[in-house]
């Protein structure tokens, strides 16, 4: 599965801890991330991450159009909601376009724990189907 790791500066620790801690689940994924997060990944696990630009210089569309081009099957993203964000209309549209083309979605430590043990029982591969009927779609 594809999976997208975006966080906040003040929320990037936390990413770092999480990949950490369930580096055997994600390393048997393919992994994309906004820049300073994906760099920061990698040093502390290893992983291969696949880097986009930085969140406000269009990190955050760069997912946006995986996800609208089904190429996206789940997305972690460690929001910080205290801290205004310049590129916040960009952040609100990569959650409408999860919403929209029914790719899982947390902003939160909480929800990413559920989400990756989610993962690790197979319990997305209702996302190959989505997948399958998309491409038939646009074959028509």
């Amino acid at each position: 599965m594809n999976i997208a790791l975006i966080a906040h500066d003040k929320k990037k620790p936390d990413m770092i801890n999480f990949t950490v801690a369930y580096t055997e689940i994600l390393k048997q994924h393919d992994l994309f991330a906004t820049g300073t997060t994906g760099k920061k990944i990698q040093e502390a696990t290893n992983m291969e991450v696949h880097r986009f630009k930085s969140g406000p210089l269009g990190g955050d569309q760069q997912i946006g159009a995986m996800i609208a081009n089904n190429e996206m099957d789940l997305v972690i993203f460690f929001r910080d909601p205290l801290t205004a964000q310049p590129h916040e209309p960009d952040i609100t549209a990569l959650i409408r376009l999860c919403d929209v083309y029914q790719v899982p979605l947390t902003t939160n430590l909480g929800g990413a724990e559920i989400l990756i043990r989610a993962l690790e029982q197979g319990l997305f591969s209702w996302r190959e189907l989505i997948k399958k009927n998309d491409e038939q779609g646009n074959e028509e």
